[in-house]
Protein backbone atom coordinates (compact mmCIF):
# COMPACT_ATOMS: atom_id res chain seq x y z
CA UNK A 1 0.00 0.00 0.00
CA UNK A 2 1.15 3.76 -0.54
CA UNK A 3 2.20 5.73 2.45
CA UNK A 4 1.62 9.54 2.98
CA UNK A 5 -0.78 11.19 0.06
CA UNK A 6 -0.99 14.77 -0.49
CA UNK A 7 -3.85 16.31 -2.32
CA UNK A 8 -3.34 19.15 -4.46
CA UNK A 9 -5.45 21.22 -6.60
CA UNK A 10 -3.78 19.90 -9.70
CA UNK A 11 -2.39 16.33 -9.35
CA UNK A 12 -1.58 14.75 -6.55
CA UNK A 13 1.25 13.30 -4.79
CA UNK A 14 2.04 10.19 -2.59
CA UNK A 15 5.03 8.43 -0.71
CA UNK A 16 5.42 5.10 -1.45
CA UNK A 17 7.07 2.44 0.72
CA UNK A 18 10.02 2.32 -0.87
CA UNK A 19 10.41 5.56 0.84
CA UNK A 20 10.07 7.22 -2.67
CA UNK A 21 7.36 9.84 -3.93
CA UNK A 22 5.17 9.12 -6.83
CA UNK A 23 3.24 11.55 -8.65
CA UNK A 24 0.02 11.81 -11.30
CA UNK A 25 -2.89 13.44 -12.38
CA UNK A 26 -6.12 12.91 -14.03
CA UNK A 27 -6.28 12.95 -17.80
CA UNK A 28 -6.92 17.42 -18.34
CA UNK A 29 -9.76 16.31 -21.08
CA UNK A 30 -11.61 14.58 -18.73
CA UNK A 31 -11.10 11.00 -20.08
CA UNK A 32 -12.22 8.05 -18.58
CA UNK A 33 -12.16 4.48 -18.45
CA UNK A 34 -15.14 2.09 -18.43
CA UNK A 35 -14.65 -1.02 -15.91
CA UNK A 36 -17.00 -4.30 -16.93
CA UNK A 37 -19.23 -3.52 -14.01
CA UNK A 38 -19.68 0.07 -16.08
CA UNK A 39 -18.30 2.40 -13.82
CA UNK A 40 -16.64 5.44 -15.29
CA UNK A 41 -13.05 6.31 -13.81
CA UNK A 42 -10.53 9.16 -14.62
CA UNK A 43 -7.44 7.95 -16.75
CA UNK A 44 -4.71 8.69 -14.91
CA UNK A 45 -1.23 10.00 -15.76
CA UNK A 46 1.28 9.04 -13.82
CA UNK A 47 5.25 10.42 -14.15
CA UNK A 48 7.49 8.32 -16.14
CA UNK A 49 9.88 8.09 -12.55
CA UNK A 50 8.83 8.30 -8.66
CA UNK A 51 10.88 11.01 -7.07
CA UNK A 52 13.98 10.85 -4.60
CA UNK A 53 11.64 14.12 -2.67
CA UNK A 54 8.55 15.20 -2.31
CA UNK A 55 9.15 18.36 -3.72
CA UNK A 56 10.91 16.83 -7.07
CA UNK A 57 7.51 14.79 -7.64
CA UNK A 58 5.57 18.26 -7.22
CA UNK A 59 7.80 20.42 -9.84
CA UNK A 60 6.85 17.72 -12.47
CA UNK A 61 3.13 18.18 -11.47
CA UNK A 62 3.82 22.11 -12.18
CA UNK A 63 5.50 21.51 -15.49
CA UNK A 64 2.99 19.75 -16.63
CA UNK A 65 0.47 21.92 -15.72
CA UNK A 66 2.73 24.34 -17.88
CA UNK A 67 2.03 22.12 -21.06
CA UNK A 68 -1.56 22.15 -20.68
CA UNK A 69 -1.56 25.89 -20.13
CA UNK A 70 0.57 26.54 -22.95
CA UNK A 71 -1.72 24.00 -25.48
CA UNK A 72 1.84 21.69 -25.94
CA UNK A 73 0.12 18.81 -23.67
CA UNK A 74 0.25 15.48 -24.83
CA UNK A 75 0.38 12.28 -22.23
CA UNK A 76 3.82 11.49 -20.71
CA UNK A 77 3.74 7.77 -21.90
CA UNK A 78 3.58 9.12 -25.65
CA UNK A 79 6.56 11.41 -24.62
CA UNK A 80 8.04 8.59 -23.04
CA UNK A 81 8.13 6.41 -25.87
CA UNK A 82 8.98 8.95 -28.01
CA UNK A 83 12.14 9.41 -26.04
CA UNK A 84 12.91 6.24 -26.72
CA UNK A 85 12.99 6.23 -30.58
CA UNK A 86 14.42 9.70 -30.84
CA UNK A 87 17.78 10.61 -29.89
CA UNK A 88 18.77 12.87 -26.60
CA UNK A 89 20.88 15.64 -27.70
CA UNK A 90 23.05 17.24 -25.08
CA UNK A 91 20.81 20.56 -24.58
CA UNK A 92 17.79 18.70 -23.35
CA UNK A 93 19.74 16.27 -21.39
CA UNK A 94 22.19 19.25 -19.82
CA UNK A 95 19.25 21.09 -18.64
CA UNK A 96 17.85 18.32 -16.90
CA UNK A 97 21.14 17.73 -15.46
CA UNK A 98 20.93 21.05 -13.89
CA UNK A 99 18.12 20.89 -12.56
CA UNK A 100 18.40 17.61 -10.67
CA UNK A 101 22.00 17.99 -9.70
CA UNK A 102 23.08 17.15 -5.86
CA UNK A 103 26.27 17.54 -4.19
CA UNK A 104 26.73 15.61 -1.00
CA UNK A 105 22.64 14.85 -1.14
CA UNK A 106 22.10 18.46 -1.61
CA UNK A 107 20.77 20.90 -4.64
CA UNK A 108 23.59 22.93 -6.00
CA UNK A 109 24.17 26.52 -4.60
CA UNK A 110 22.52 29.37 -5.91
CA UNK A 111 25.85 30.71 -6.78
CA UNK A 112 26.91 27.31 -8.31
CA UNK A 113 23.96 27.29 -10.82
CA UNK A 114 23.80 30.20 -12.06
CA UNK A 115 27.14 30.18 -12.99
CA UNK A 116 26.53 26.79 -14.65
CA UNK A 117 23.61 28.45 -16.50
CA UNK A 118 25.66 31.06 -17.68
CA UNK A 119 28.13 28.53 -18.92
CA UNK A 120 25.94 26.56 -20.68
CA UNK A 121 24.43 29.36 -22.46
CA UNK A 122 27.10 31.67 -23.68
CA UNK A 123 29.82 28.76 -23.95
CA UNK A 124 28.72 24.89 -24.03
CA UNK A 125 24.70 25.03 -25.77
CA UNK A 126 25.50 26.86 -29.44
CA UNK A 127 28.09 23.72 -29.89
CA UNK A 128 26.59 20.89 -28.37
CA UNK A 129 22.58 21.72 -27.60
CA UNK A 130 21.30 19.59 -30.45
CA UNK A 131 24.31 17.02 -31.11
CA UNK A 132 22.72 13.85 -30.04
CA UNK A 133 24.95 12.70 -26.52
CA UNK A 134 25.93 9.11 -28.28
CA UNK A 135 27.07 11.06 -31.00
CA UNK A 136 30.05 13.65 -29.30
CA UNK A 137 32.89 12.43 -29.75
CA UNK A 138 36.53 13.14 -28.32
CA UNK A 139 37.52 14.92 -31.48
CA UNK A 140 35.08 17.14 -31.18
CA UNK A 141 35.29 17.79 -27.62
CA UNK A 142 38.98 18.38 -28.32
CA UNK A 143 37.86 21.49 -30.70
CA UNK A 144 35.04 22.88 -29.02
CA UNK A 145 37.97 23.33 -26.40
CA UNK A 146 40.27 25.22 -28.96
CA UNK A 147 37.57 27.92 -29.34
CA UNK A 148 35.91 27.93 -26.30
CA UNK A 149 36.45 31.28 -24.37
CA UNK A 150 39.77 32.21 -25.99
CA UNK A 151 42.30 34.48 -23.65
CA UNK A 152 40.02 33.46 -20.68
CA UNK A 153 41.80 30.19 -19.33
CA UNK A 154 39.98 30.31 -15.93
CA UNK A 155 36.69 30.11 -17.86
CA UNK A 156 37.46 27.70 -20.42
CA UNK A 157 38.71 25.24 -17.54
CA UNK A 158 35.19 25.77 -15.83
CA UNK A 159 33.32 25.37 -19.30
CA UNK A 160 35.47 22.19 -20.04
CA UNK A 161 34.93 20.57 -16.45
CA UNK A 162 31.25 20.86 -16.72
CA UNK A 163 31.22 19.58 -19.89
CA UNK A 164 32.95 16.43 -18.50
CA UNK A 165 31.19 16.28 -15.92
CA UNK A 166 27.77 16.10 -17.70
CA UNK A 167 28.99 13.45 -19.92
CA UNK A 168 30.63 11.89 -17.27
CA UNK A 169 26.64 11.85 -15.95
CA UNK A 170 25.86 10.62 -19.14
CA UNK A 171 28.07 7.61 -19.21
CA UNK A 172 27.25 5.79 -16.09
CA UNK A 173 23.81 6.01 -16.87
CA UNK A 174 24.57 4.17 -20.12
CA UNK A 175 23.24 6.79 -21.97
CA UNK A 176 26.51 6.81 -23.68
CA UNK A 177 27.91 3.85 -24.43
CA UNK A 178 31.80 4.36 -24.67
CA UNK A 179 34.04 6.03 -22.32
CA UNK A 180 33.90 9.91 -21.06
CA UNK A 181 34.46 11.67 -24.68
CA UNK A 182 35.93 14.67 -22.47
CA UNK A 183 39.30 13.12 -22.70
CA UNK A 184 41.48 16.68 -22.54
CA UNK A 185 44.71 16.35 -20.21
CA UNK A 186 44.60 18.87 -17.22
CA UNK A 187 41.91 20.64 -19.53
CA UNK A 188 39.51 21.59 -16.42
CA UNK A 189 43.25 22.98 -14.72
CA UNK A 190 44.21 26.70 -14.99
CA UNK A 191 47.03 28.58 -13.21
CA UNK A 192 46.37 31.44 -11.49
CA UNK A 193 45.79 34.53 -14.20
CA UNK A 194 46.59 36.99 -11.63
CA UNK A 195 48.87 37.40 -8.83
CA UNK A 196 48.05 39.03 -6.25
CA UNK A 197 50.22 42.05 -4.66
CA UNK A 198 48.81 42.73 -1.16
CA UNK A 199 48.50 46.73 -0.63
CA UNK A 200 50.70 47.58 1.34
CA UNK A 201 49.69 49.52 5.13
CA UNK A 202 50.15 53.30 3.39
CA UNK A 203 47.73 52.48 0.24
CA UNK A 204 45.16 50.89 2.29
CA UNK A 205 45.22 54.09 4.42
CA UNK A 206 44.99 56.19 1.48
CA UNK A 207 41.96 54.37 0.04
CA UNK A 208 40.14 54.19 3.44
CA UNK A 209 40.63 57.91 3.25
CA UNK A 210 39.77 58.32 0.13
CA UNK A 211 36.17 56.62 0.55
CA UNK A 212 32.63 58.21 1.42
CA UNK A 213 32.50 58.23 5.55
CA UNK A 214 29.97 55.51 5.86
CA UNK A 215 32.12 53.13 3.57
CA UNK A 216 35.48 53.49 5.09
CA UNK A 217 34.94 51.01 7.82
CA UNK A 218 33.88 48.40 5.10
CA UNK A 219 37.53 48.72 3.51
CA UNK A 220 39.11 48.82 6.62
CA UNK A 221 37.42 45.28 7.89
CA UNK A 222 38.23 43.68 4.51
CA UNK A 223 41.76 44.42 4.93
CA UNK A 224 42.03 43.66 8.42
CA UNK A 225 39.37 41.05 8.98
CA UNK A 226 39.51 39.06 5.96
CA UNK A 227 35.94 39.05 5.42
CA UNK A 228 34.09 39.42 1.93
CA UNK A 229 31.77 41.05 0.39
CA UNK A 230 28.87 39.73 0.65
CA UNK A 231 29.65 38.35 4.53
CA UNK A 232 29.66 42.48 5.05
CA UNK A 233 26.75 43.36 3.51
CA UNK A 234 24.96 41.69 5.44
CA UNK A 235 26.29 42.30 8.86
CA UNK A 236 23.91 43.28 11.07
CA UNK A 237 24.29 45.75 14.69
CA UNK A 238 23.89 42.34 16.19
CA UNK A 239 26.91 40.69 14.72
CA UNK A 240 29.38 42.94 16.11
CA UNK A 241 30.18 42.53 19.43
CA UNK A 242 32.99 45.49 20.44
CA UNK A 243 32.83 44.53 24.17
CA UNK A 244 34.29 41.25 22.95
CA UNK A 245 35.82 43.27 20.22
CA UNK A 246 34.18 40.42 17.59
CA UNK A 247 32.67 39.85 15.11
CA UNK A 248 30.55 36.77 14.34
CA UNK A 249 29.95 35.89 10.71
CA UNK A 250 26.55 34.02 10.42
CA UNK A 251 25.37 35.05 6.67
CA UNK A 252 25.95 36.35 3.31
CA UNK A 253 24.19 38.43 0.69
CA UNK A 254 24.70 36.89 -3.00
CA UNK A 255 23.46 37.76 -6.32
CA UNK A 256 21.25 35.08 -7.69
CA UNK A 257 19.17 34.23 -10.79
CA UNK A 258 15.53 33.88 -10.36
CA UNK A 259 13.16 32.95 -13.15
CA UNK A 260 9.30 33.30 -12.62
CA UNK A 261 6.30 33.96 -15.27
CA UNK A 262 7.90 37.56 -14.98
CA UNK A 263 10.60 36.57 -16.83
CA UNK A 264 14.96 36.51 -15.89
CA UNK A 265 16.24 38.53 -13.40
CA UNK A 266 18.73 38.98 -10.97
CA UNK A 267 17.82 39.47 -7.01
CA UNK A 268 19.83 39.18 -3.39
CA UNK A 269 19.02 36.90 -1.33
CA UNK A 270 20.29 36.16 1.88
CA UNK A 271 21.74 32.89 2.71
CA UNK A 272 24.38 30.63 5.33
CA UNK A 273 27.83 29.84 4.06
CA UNK A 274 28.49 27.41 1.66
CA UNK A 275 30.37 25.41 4.18
CA UNK A 276 30.18 24.99 8.28
CA UNK A 277 33.75 26.69 8.54
CA UNK A 278 32.14 29.54 7.28
CA UNK A 279 30.10 29.97 10.49
CA UNK A 280 32.53 32.10 12.74
CA UNK A 281 33.77 34.89 14.91
CA UNK A 282 36.88 37.09 13.65
CA UNK A 283 38.68 39.62 16.47
CA UNK A 284 38.30 42.92 15.69
CA UNK A 285 41.84 44.65 15.90
CA UNK A 286 42.22 46.37 17.99
CA UNK A 287 43.38 50.09 16.26
CA UNK A 288 39.98 49.63 14.87
CA UNK A 289 37.66 49.24 17.81
CA UNK A 290 36.94 53.14 17.98
CA UNK A 291 35.98 53.23 14.47
CA UNK A 292 33.42 50.34 14.67
CA UNK A 293 31.91 52.38 17.33
CA UNK A 294 31.72 55.16 15.82
CA UNK A 295 30.60 53.72 12.58
CA UNK A 296 27.66 52.05 14.50
CA UNK A 297 26.77 55.63 16.08
CA UNK A 298 26.85 57.19 12.85
CA UNK A 299 26.24 55.19 10.10
CA UNK A 300 24.57 51.89 10.47
CA UNK A 301 21.09 51.57 10.44
CA UNK A 302 18.83 51.52 13.39
CA UNK A 303 17.76 48.19 15.52
CA UNK A 304 19.05 45.39 16.35
CA UNK A 305 18.82 43.79 13.37
CA UNK A 306 19.43 47.01 11.15
CA UNK A 307 22.40 46.40 8.72
CA UNK A 308 25.24 47.93 9.20
CA UNK A 309 26.50 49.46 5.85
CA UNK A 310 23.01 49.74 4.27
CA UNK A 311 22.11 50.97 0.75
CA UNK A 312 20.95 54.89 1.02
CA UNK A 313 17.40 53.12 0.40
CA UNK A 314 18.31 51.30 3.56
CA UNK A 315 18.07 47.48 2.04
CA UNK A 316 21.45 46.11 1.47
CA UNK A 317 24.33 47.61 -0.25
CA UNK A 318 24.56 46.99 -4.08
CA UNK A 319 27.75 46.46 -5.66
CA UNK A 320 27.37 49.28 -8.14
CA UNK A 321 27.29 51.74 -5.55
CA UNK A 322 30.18 50.99 -3.25
CA UNK A 323 32.58 50.51 -6.19
CA UNK A 324 31.66 53.58 -8.27
CA UNK A 325 33.37 54.36 -10.97
CA UNK A 326 37.57 56.21 -11.44
CA UNK A 327 38.10 59.39 -12.82
CA UNK A 328 38.61 60.46 -16.07
CA UNK A 329 41.94 61.49 -17.07
CA UNK A 330 42.56 64.04 -19.66
CA UNK A 331 46.37 63.48 -21.41
CA UNK A 332 47.88 65.72 -19.37
CA UNK A 333 46.70 63.26 -16.17
CA UNK A 334 43.65 66.64 -15.10
CA UNK A 335 40.38 65.13 -14.12
CA UNK A 336 37.78 65.86 -16.28
CA UNK A 337 35.33 63.35 -15.00
CA UNK A 338 35.24 63.03 -11.50
CA UNK A 339 35.05 59.54 -10.07
CA UNK A 340 33.49 57.73 -6.29
CA UNK A 341 33.50 54.92 -4.44
CA UNK A 342 36.33 52.30 -3.91
CA UNK A 343 37.49 52.40 -7.82
CA UNK A 344 38.21 56.02 -7.48
CA UNK A 345 39.38 55.28 -3.85
CA UNK A 346 42.38 52.86 -5.40
CA UNK A 347 42.76 55.04 -8.09
CA UNK A 348 44.10 57.89 -5.95
CA UNK A 349 46.08 55.35 -4.19
CA UNK A 350 47.78 53.92 -6.68
CA UNK A 351 46.91 50.58 -6.93
CA UNK A 352 44.01 50.33 -10.06
CA UNK A 353 44.70 46.83 -10.20
CA UNK A 354 43.51 46.05 -6.64
CA UNK A 355 40.31 44.23 -6.56
CA UNK A 356 37.83 44.61 -3.46
CA UNK A 357 38.35 40.85 -2.68
CA UNK A 358 42.43 41.52 -2.66
CA UNK A 359 41.97 43.01 0.45
CA UNK A 360 41.02 39.49 1.83
CA UNK A 361 44.04 38.37 0.51
CA UNK A 362 45.98 41.21 2.36
CA UNK A 363 44.13 41.09 5.67
CA UNK A 364 45.24 36.62 5.16
CA UNK A 365 48.47 37.20 4.46
CA UNK A 366 49.33 40.27 6.93
CA UNK A 367 48.34 37.41 9.27
CA UNK A 368 50.55 35.01 8.44
CA UNK A 369 53.40 37.09 8.37
CA UNK A 370 52.93 38.54 11.79
CA UNK A 371 52.68 34.92 12.52
CA UNK A 372 49.61 32.89 12.18
CA UNK A 373 49.12 29.66 12.22
CA UNK A 374 47.51 27.71 9.24
CA UNK A 375 44.42 26.16 11.64
CA UNK A 376 44.23 30.50 12.78
CA UNK A 377 44.45 31.56 9.24
CA UNK A 378 41.51 28.86 8.03
CA UNK A 379 39.56 29.80 10.90
CA UNK A 380 40.03 33.65 10.02
CA UNK A 381 39.11 33.07 6.23
CA UNK A 382 36.43 30.65 6.91
CA UNK A 383 38.37 27.71 4.88
CA UNK A 384 36.85 24.42 5.17
CA UNK A 385 40.36 23.14 3.71
CA UNK A 386 43.96 23.44 4.18
CA UNK A 387 44.18 23.80 0.46
CA UNK A 388 43.06 27.72 -0.01
CA UNK A 389 45.35 28.99 3.28
CA UNK A 390 48.15 27.57 2.46
CA UNK A 391 49.18 30.15 -0.44
CA UNK A 392 48.23 32.90 2.09
CA UNK A 393 51.25 31.50 4.35
CA UNK A 394 53.69 31.03 0.85
CA UNK A 395 52.87 34.73 0.47
CA UNK A 396 54.37 35.77 4.02
CA UNK A 397 57.30 33.13 3.37
CA UNK A 398 58.04 34.89 0.31
CA UNK A 399 58.23 38.21 2.28
CA UNK A 400 60.47 36.44 4.69
CA UNK A 401 62.46 35.14 1.51
CA UNK A 402 62.96 38.69 0.75
CA UNK A 403 63.83 40.30 3.93
CA UNK A 404 66.71 37.26 4.30
CA UNK A 405 68.00 39.05 0.66
CA UNK A 406 67.57 42.75 2.61
CA UNK A 407 69.50 41.63 5.34
CA UNK A 408 72.13 40.42 3.55
CA UNK A 409 72.50 43.23 1.32
CA UNK A 410 72.81 44.97 4.35
CA UNK A 411 75.60 42.85 5.23
CA UNK A 412 76.97 43.42 2.11
CA UNK A 413 77.47 46.93 2.07
CA UNK A 414 78.84 47.19 5.82
CA UNK A 415 81.91 44.73 4.80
Amino acid sequence: MAGQQGRRTFGRVRKLPSGRWQAFYNDPDGRTTVSRSGTATPVRHPAPTTFDAKVDAEAWLVDERRLISAGAWTPPAERKAARRTTPLTFGPYADAWLAGRKVRGRPLADRTRDHYRDLLDRFILPTFADVPLADITPEMVDGWYEICAVGKPTTQAHAYSLVRTILGTAVERRLIKTANPAQIRGGGSTSRAKKVRPATTQQLAVIVAAMPERRRLMVALAAWCALRFGELAELRREDVDTKQGVIRVRRGVVRVRLEDEDGVRMVRKVKGPKSAAGVRDVPIPPHLLADVRDHLLRHAAPGREGLLFPGRDGAHLSTSAFYGRAAALDDQGTVRRSGHGYFEARRVAGRPDLRFHDLRHTGLTNAATVGATLAELMQMAGHSTAGAAMRYQHAAQDRMQDLASRLSNLAEENT
